[in-house]
């Protein structure tokens, strides 16, 4: 069967990515940014100092009051003579993120969608996101994490309850990791030119010099997934530190529904006599995920893993610490879609200061806005809530294999 032009593009800039394991480099400066508000503070005030350059990748980008505060910085950026690129995906972005294409462009910013597709186009290949959340600033500075472009939500969908801003995280880094971060993006950019159009004027990206480490800094790493050279690598990334785990594994993650090798290594953690916290989502954001999820929860409570559902609000972060020295912040979470089909960025950070404050960010948010779920508790539901949750895992499950087929851009 002969390529797709998505497909070729998609061969040929990875072709090109040396780094098939997670390269750390020394001297970085990694900032924990928990929650929205002081993300997009920092990152409204970044936009405003740029230069040279602004690059921002996201899966969300909404029209509210979050995403126009961003296209105005955008905005006024593109009009100081800033390079601003902002590259969203087709499906995730909606229409907004179309409008944004039409609009930017008048003035001096460029936008690009990946795989441009609606939701009433149930092609193979559909699951194949962007689901990043990167922005480069001027080669120098980065950010990552798992907050899209968009409102926190006031009201639960389902209940109509007041609720708190999303519990989401996300990191503000600094050093020689953004030259990693930079050349991630540019690649991408430019694979989707070359997808839309056939073909680019532009030349191949290379990598930009790293910036000179710090003394006080951290060994920090990039770790991508995407769908040739990376397809396994955060999984890996994760099964790897739980391997060495000796006295706590502590995963906090919105969507949770891990494949055989993941559930394995955690089992194996808790027979060595590691404590393994879970800390998933507590209120129905989606029913058929919520449900499906629900369904590998009586392995996890008979192995000793203990399970906090968070209530407090929603929860859309994605991060993990392992024992004192070893934590991970990104876009990926632990499902099918993101470890099999998405495109993730995820950062791995080594040091007992940034862990320490990871790991304190999720024990709050366990003890004061989460409910332990026992396993008495679990074994009492109703036969039809079990079967519900079976009949959802299974279509989950059935969805992944159905719709994941296609190039692999």
């Amino acid at each position: 069967m002969r390529s797709s032009p998505r497909a070729i593009a998609e061969r040929i800039a990875d072709t090109f990515e040396p780094l098939m394991r997670p390269h750390f480099t020394e001297g970085n400066r990694i900032r924990l940014l928990a929650s929205a508000q002081p993300y997009f503070q920092a990152l409204i005030a970044a936009i405003a100092a740029a230069r040279r350059v602004v690059h921002l990748e996201t899966y969300i980008f909404a029209d509210d009051r979050r995403g126009r505060s961003i296209v105005d910085a955008l905005t006024d950026a593109a009009g100081r003579g800033v390079q601003v690129r902002v590259l969203i995906d087709g499906f995730g972005g909606g229409e907004f993120a179309r409008q944004l294409a039409a609009r930017l462009p008048a003035v001096g910013a460029q936008v690009r969608l990946y795989r441009p597709q609606r939701w009433w186009q149930p092609r193979r290949g559909l699951l194949r996101r962007l689901h990043r959340k990167l922005v480069v600033i001027d080669d120098q500075l980065a950010y990552l994490g798992g907050i899209n472009v968009n409102d926190d939500p006031e009201r639960d969908e389902f209940t109509g309850e007041m609720i708190g801003p999303r519990f989401d995280v996300a990191v503000e880094c600094e050093g020689p990791i953004v030259a990693a971060i930079s050349y991630a993006v540019r690649r991408l950019w430019w694979a989707v030119a070359m997808a839309n159009r056939g073909y680019v004027s532009e030349p191949m990206p290379r990598r930009v010099r790293p910036a000179l480490f710090a003394q006080d800094g951290v060994r920090a790493a990039l770790v991508l997934r995407d769908n040739l050279r990376h397809r396994h690598s955060i999984e890996r990334s994760y099964l790897s530190s739980f391997r060495s785990a000796r006295r706590q594994i502590l995963v906090a993650s919105a969507y949770f529904l891990p494949g055989r090798r993941f559930r394995s290594a955690l089992v194996r953690a808790v027979r060595r006599g590691v404590r393994v916290n879970l800390l998933l989502q507590g209120r129905m954001e989606y029913r058929l995920q919520h449900y499906a999820q629900r369904a590998l929860y009586g392995q996890f409570l008979d192995a000793g893993i203990e399970i906090h559902e968070y209530r407090r609000s929603y929860l859309h972060a994605k991060v993990a610490v392992v024992d004192e020295d070893w934590a991970t912040v990104g876009s990926s979470n632990i499902d099918p879609l993101s470890l099999l089909l998405a495109r993730e960025a995820n950062v791995v950070v080594r040091g007992r200061a940034f862990s320490g404050e990871l790991r304190a960010l999720i024990e709050s948010a366990i003890q004061t806005d989460s409910r332990q779920l026992h396993a008495a508790d679990y074994a009492r539901r109703s036969p039809v809530a079990r079967v519900m949750d079976w009949i959802a895992y299974g279509l989950v499950r059935a969805a992944t294999l159905v719709l994941a087929r296609g190039n692999n851009y």
